[in-house]
């Protein structure tokens, strides 16, 4: 491939080893090219400056300046595309979390031992995140977002809803990118909404840390699901990392399904699993929400669920970082609505107001 076709990447990393890795890794890609390594945030300001990358991986803690800082300070003054290296702890996942909060793209997460053959192992994963990054819609970040941990309400409160039938359900499906979007509809819904079940691509370890967070800034109460509880109102359940959730019903009842089990288009979890479920279960009382991410994870589900009644929407172009998983339920003919991520909340309560005496008992 002509090299001036091919993305241009610089590691940023303080272990020389983790660099070593990554740069091999990403020289291997006939479509990519490591084009420069720096050891901190200082050196790799010099660095950036002389090869003008296309993609950034950056540590997520490093000396003299750790990688937050510097990812608030480049997305201030000179927005690249950033695929954050984190470690798998609770730090780690907390940090990382911020880091997509200030307009990192995306993250993989190296183990705290044996990192060189975690490396290796992760090297796909890596190589077709910096492709995604590549691709993503970044915005120069205008100010500092509240640091985690100094989460405040919403400031403007939303009407309820009223009286609405447990019946409904509403169901979220996001990969890159997804994590803000998903942040964005969650803490503009009133306290009273029907259950929220959400699959958002991510690794084990990041998703208790993910609910937490979401939950300090939602009215609504957000947790990870856990197998077999039973699905209220007000409450939105996340699937964990590394297991795929579904809907099942129990007499009047619906309950999370938290299963291990293969890969569903790569990922686990899965938006597919999710949203067949939701097609089987709940078909004409859910609501279905695509946000961005990259592939097709879900369209096919999400299609599913239209046939059997559900009202679906699916987050406009403009406003994704990657526009995979909408766009191929678009395509599919799954959506009834194509909307900016700012208006999908505002639209979900509509709705919601506009059948509230239209709810179908299913047997």
């Amino acid at each position: 491939m002509d090299t001036r076709t091919r993305i241009k990447v610089v590691v940023v990393d303080d272990s020389a080893l983790v660099r070593g890795l990554l740069s091999e890794i990403i020289n291997r890609e006939a479509d990519m090219q490591c084009v420069g390594v720096a050891a901190d945030p200082l050196q790799a300001r010099e660095v950036i400056r002389a090869v003008n990358p296309d993609v950034i991986t950056l540590d997520v803690e490093m000396p003299r300046m750790d990688g937050i800082d510097f990812l608030s300070r480049l997305m201030r003054l000179r927005p690249t595309p950033v695929v954050m290296v984190s470690t798998l702890t609770e730090r780690g996942a907390e940090v990382t979390l911020r880091a997509l909060e200030l307009g990192a793209v995306d993250f993989v997460a190296k183990p705290k031992i044996g990192v060189a053959d975690g490396l290796k192992r992760l090297a796909d994963d890596i190589t077709d995140k910096i492709r995604v990054a590549a691709q993503a819609q970044v915005h120069r970040l205008a100010s500092m977002p509240a640091p985690a941990g100094h989460a405040s309400q919403p400031s403007a409160p939303t009407p309820p809803l009223g009286r609405l039938s447990t019946e409904k359900l509403i169901l979220i499906g996001a990969s890159t990118g997804g994590t803000e979007a998903t942040k964005a509809v969650l803490t503009e819904l009133p306290a009273d909404m029907p259950a929220i079940l959400i699959t958002q691509h991510m690794p084990p370890g990041f998703t208790t840390s993910y609910a937490k967070r979401l939950d300090s800034l939602s009215r609504i109460r957000v947790k990870e699901a856990v197998d077999g509880e039973r699905v209220l109102p007000g409450h939105a359940y996340l699937a964990p990392g590394g297991f795929h959730l579904s809907v099942e019903r129990s007499g009047a009842n619906y309950l999370a399904r938290v299963r291990d089990g293969e890969p569903v288009n790569r990922h686990r979890p899965s938006v597919e699993v999710l949203f067949e479920s939701a097609a089987r279960v709940v078909g004409p009382n859910a609501l279905g929400v695509m946000l961005t991410g990259m592939g097709a994870d879900g369209a096919q589900a999400m299609r599913l669920m239209h046939d059997a009644g559900s009202y679906n929407i699916c987050q406009d172009e403009a406003s994704c970082v990657v526009f995979g998983m909408p766009r191929e339920a678009i395509a599919r003919g799954a959506a009834h609505e194509v909307l900016p991520l700012s208006r999908i909340a505002a639209a979900l309560v509509a709705r919601l107001k506009s059948t509230a005496g239209a709810t179908i008992h299913r047997i």
